[in-house]
């Protein structure tokens, strides 16, 4: 949503009860109710002019009674209490009303990318990790982004190579950003980090930095940044590809692989590749498939591996875009 959209949604939602407001707010991710909140915190001297242009755009008509005039602080104490209940409304008002920090894994995630980064950013790496891989992927690569080199390269080494968190573990992250958790030590390790966490953030971080990490992460184990990458880019990402992206990768694959390749493939997927090709050549591939008897799982892996080592090749060649990465480049 642009800014101008956020600060016409603050007006709407000033305009409403409360009640009503925390039903929007119930809807929203932690970054959507803190930007949102920020505008509405910043709402002031709004003439009734806007107030009917803004209310018009949402097909209501302005209530002349319209809270404007109220307290912005102490409406937006109620309405986020009302959505998101007192602890997560607490954690969202410090930062938005009093601009203080505030504690524990769960409050980062209500936090912009750059507090975050600042809070953590003297912290042993691997605990930045352990942070890490608890928040959305987005976040964590924005985080990441705000990090110098060194560090940004050494974390994603270490998600990476992260098997689990121990409850033991989780509490001393919380003691790191000043909340305890409670919980017994003899429950199961909670699955966080690995390979293919540190591929999805990886995913949001831009081309440029992935580049360099993932170079940084193959000085240290070739075998660990080569799985990053299978897994930063699979089969199903070709959704993503243009259509003269896909024109140019039928161009290097082989029929045979290509039958192989799809038959684990979504429909979505097939339906985009059949719509790549000629209607004969579409016709055929259909055939093969439907004649084509259960193939081992291993063999359509290995396939879809061979055309995606392809799509990378031609990326690298300027020849196709591949999707996932966070840039707005263009080729």
């Amino acid at each position: 949503m642009s800014d101008a959209g956020v600060d016409d949604s603050a007006i709407l939602l000033m305009s409403l009860g409360q009640e009503e407001a925390a039903e929007v707010f119930k809807f929203l991710s932690p970054k959507e109710a803190q930007k949102l909140g920020a505008a509405m915190a910043k709402v002031s001297n709004i003439s009734k002019e806007k107030v009917d242009e803004v209310l018009s755009r949402f097909e209501e008509e302005a209530d002349e009674q319209a809270p404007i005039g109220l307290d912005s602080d102490e409406y937006i104490r109620g309405v986020l209490t009302k959505a998101l209940g007192e602890d997560k409304a607490k954690f969202l008002l410090d930062r938005i009303l009093t601009n203080s920090d505030t504690s524990g894994i769960e409050s980062l995630k209500w936090m912009d990318a750059k507090s975050v980064a600042e809070l953590i950013k003297n912290e042993h790496p691997q605990i930045i990790a352990s942070i890490l891989v608890h928040l959305e992927r987005d976040q964590a690569a924005a985080i990441l982004n705000e990090m110098v080199e060194r560090v940004r390269n050494d974390v994603v080494l270490r998600i990476a190579t992260l098997d689990g968190i121990h409850p033991s573990a989780l509490r001393d992250l919380n003691d790191v950003i000043a909340k305890s958790l409670s919980g017994s030590d003899q429950i199961k390790k909670a699955a966080m980090g690995g390979v293919r966490i540190a591929a999805e953030i990886l995913n949001f971080v831009g081309s440029s930095s992935e580049g360099t990490i993932i170079e940084a992460v193959r000085a240290v184990d070739e075998t660990i940044a080569q799985n990053i990458m299978d897994e930063m880019f699979v089969f199903d990402n070709l959704m993503d590809v243009d259509d003269r992206g896909i024109q140019a990768l039928l161009k290097e694959v082989q029929s045979e692989s290509l039958v192989l390749a799809l038959k684990g493939a979504a429909p979505e997927l097939r339906d985009k590749i059949f719509k790549n090709m000629s209607t004969r050549a579409a016709e055929m591939l259909k055939e093969d498939l439907e004649a084509r008897g259960p193939v081992r799982v291993s063999d359509v892996e290995a396939e879809q591996k061979e055309i995606l080592k392809t799509a990378r090749r031609l990326a690298d060649e300027g020849q196709i875009v591949l999707g996932g990465s966070g840039d707005d480049n263009f080729i």
